[in-house]
């Protein structure tokens, strides 16, 4: 039975959207093909009609998920170009550090894996990083300011803050540490990088 190139393009991204979930949850080397076919709600022929192999998948899913959040922050300058940094930071420190882990952020949940990917995956990562970083960037102020950051920095400095301050937020038993963590991580991020008019 042929499939329509729609039907085939709503696979791909049905099987890319549960392998992000997957690999989010369970990390690279705990997410099996079974694993990945199963959330998918596909068969092992129908995955690997898409992705050569689980390392493509989740290049694929890293990807997508960097893609994800750097449309996200530009939606969210676009719609409020006043106060876009707070409210991303808020979101970011707290619906992120809460949520089910499989719908957590591509940054901190699969950077991990990616230091321990082939070349391909940590190429193409970082050229989307680079583009994550310039989306950023864009939504924050020039320092005219001799030695001070430029807004390339203030952007690098402001996604580690973040990925940081969730990873270790997520790692900690105590929601009250939790919570103090991404308390004092917004802080520090709001306080240090001030968004452009």
């Amino acid at each position: 039975m042929r499939y329509s190139a729609e039907h085939k393009q709503e696979t791909r991204t049905r099987v890319i959207a549960a392998a992000g979930q997957v690999f989010r949850k369970e990390g690279y080397g705990g997410a099996g093909i079974d694993a990945l076919t199963k959330a998918a709600g596909v068969t092992n022929g129908a995955f690997y009609g898409h992705f050569k192999s689980k390392g493509e998948a989740f290049r694929t899913a890293v990807l997508t998920g960097l893609e994800d959040l750097r449309q996200g922050i530009a939606a969210l300058k676009a719609s409020q170009p006043k106060d876009w940094l707070t409210t991303f930071v808020g979101y970011y420190l707290g619906y992120k550090r809460t949520c089910d882990l499989a719908e957590s952020c591509a940054l901190p949940s699969l950077s991990p894996d990616v230091m321990r990917a082939d070349d391909e995956t940590r190429s193409a990562y970082t050229a989307e990083l680079k583009r994550l970083i310039e989306e950023v960037a864009v939504g924050l102020p020039e320092s005219e300011i001799p030695g001070q950051r430029r807004r390339e920095d203030q952007a690098i400095l402001l996604l580690a803050m973040l990925s940081g301050g969730v990873t270790l937020a997520r790692a900690a038993s105590d929601p009250a540490l939790s919570k103090r963590i991404a308390d004092v991580i917004a802080q520090a991020a709001l306080t240090t990088i001030q968004p452009g008019n």
